[in-house]
């Protein structure tokens, strides 16, 4: 049940939301810095935990519905409350967060501890008041999206108009009104009419960062379409098709599970948008479909090990990806509690590992290298003493600053660049 499921920051990266398997989302906020304590500034603090979903079941189906927590969506915050999307397999909610460190006292029909009081006791008429209480931080829930989806949801993606979101499931795409519950409009449907021909699935969906009109979705065949929602109200037929074509000397029984995509990113200025499939991240440019600009090999090592890994699952595992506040360095997870991240400018790329042995407030992560075969170095790994119960498939990036969180199993971990 304490295994993270999501990890998200929201528009300021004042607070840091986590999902888990259990249904509960934890929000951590940061502290604000203090002129005795100048290095506090960073350090993150449970701000407020709540049970965002319960486990259900499904009666007509016979189905249990999970409670984990698949993705959290952060809304830009427009006053003193803070505004969330979670969502499990089927249901979104919408969460207000809010502060309170007042209360009402002095009530006419009620005392203090909030019983009525006999109406032929009162005597007085009293002027009810405010008083300092300790602060309490509360979450509600102000809308619950439910009953639109067949299949597990992926992907909820907030529209920049912030009037609209997206959910996404295998085969179809919701567009949803935040201030209407009961219907949501469908604009993409792949399912075919005989479910024997389903040859793909959609496995991620986002909006555009600025055209409220423009999203993409991925699939499980490596594909990425961008729709256009100015053409038709079903967006069945795509704007842009971006795949890259396979090089027949890699073919393997593997290629067609490893090509699938397991996250897409649009990058903050909207130009580019990230995939990462089970061996790379591949940043495309928006103008050009044919190939991606850039390949990132994130375990590469792994290639002789998709036997084992197709035996014991992990091949399906979904890893993500994220983009830093100005789109010049990508991050995504790997096995034994590595990740591993890219500077798009110097193509340079480290690999770190976030582990309780060697994370120790303050300390400096060094560089891990994995070792295939031949003589091991004493600072390297060797490929056969990798851990694949340990993985870490969900990372975020501060908005503006160098602030990572990385989410390893049940433990959150969050770096921050070393400040001279």
């Amino acid at each position: 049940a304490d295994i993270i499921s999501t990890v998200e920051f929201n528009h300021t990266g004042e607070l840091l939301a986590t999902g888990d398997k259990g249904g509960r989302v934890v929000i951590f906020q940061r502290e604000q810095e203090s002129k005795n304590q100048p290095h506090r500034r960073g350090e993150y603090n449970v701000y407020s935990t709540f049970q965002s979903h319960e486990p259900e079941f499904d009666y007509l189906k016979s189905l249990e519905i999970e409670e984990k927590i698949n993705k959290i969506r952060w809304l830009p915050q427009q006053n003193a409350a803070y505004f969330l999307l979670s969502t499990n397999d089927k249901t979104v909610k919408l969460w207000k967060v809010s502060e309170r460190d007042k209360r009402p006292e002095g009530y006419n029909l009620k005392d203090e501890d909030g019983r009525l009081r006999d109406p032929s006791m009162i005597t007085v008429l009293r002027v009810p008041v405010l008083r300092p209480m300790d602060l309490m931080v509360e979450a509600t829930p102000r809308r619950v999206f439910a009953n639109a989806h067949t299949y597990h949801i992926n992907s909820i993606s907030v529209n920049s108009d912030y009037e609209t979101y997206m959910s996404a499931d295998d085969l179809r795409i919701n567009l949803w009104n935040f201030e209407i519950t009961n219907q949501s409009f469908n604009i993409v449907d792949i399912k075919p009419a005989n479910m024997e021909e389903l040859t793909e699935v959609i496995t991620a969906a986002e909006f555009h960062p600025h055209h409220c009109n423009t999203f993409v979705y991925s699939s499980s065949k490596g594909t990425i379409r961008l729709c256009d929602m100015r053409t038709a109200a079903l967006c069945d037929r795509h704007a842009k098709f971006f795949e890259e074509p396979e090089d027949p000397s890699n073919r393997s029984f593997f290629s067609e599970i490893i090509s699938s995509i397991s996250d897409v990113k649009f990058s903050h200025s909207g130009r580019y948008i990230m995939t990462r499939d089970y061996l790379t991240v591949k940043v495309w440019d928006l103008n050009m479909e044919n190939r991606p600009i850039e390949t990132y090999q994130v375990h590469d090592y792994l290639r002789s090990k998709l036997c084992s890994l197709y035996e014991n699952d992990c091949i399906f595992d979904k890893f993500e990806c994220v983009w830093n506040g100005s789109d010049s360095v990508i991050m995504t997870g790997s096995y034994n509690n590595f990740f591993r991240m890219f500077d798009r400018n110097t193509k340079r790329d480290v690999m770190l590992e976030a582990s309780r042995e060697n994370s120790k407030p303050r300390a400096i992560l060094k560089p891990r290298k994995v070792c295939v075969g031949g003589k091991r170095r004493k600072d390297e790994i060797s490929v056969d003493s990798l851990d694949f119960s340990k993985k870490i498939l969900h990372t975020a990036w501060h908005p503006s600053e160098n602030i990572i969180a990385v989410a390893a199993t049940n433990n959150l971990y969050i770096f921050q660049d070393k400040v001279n």
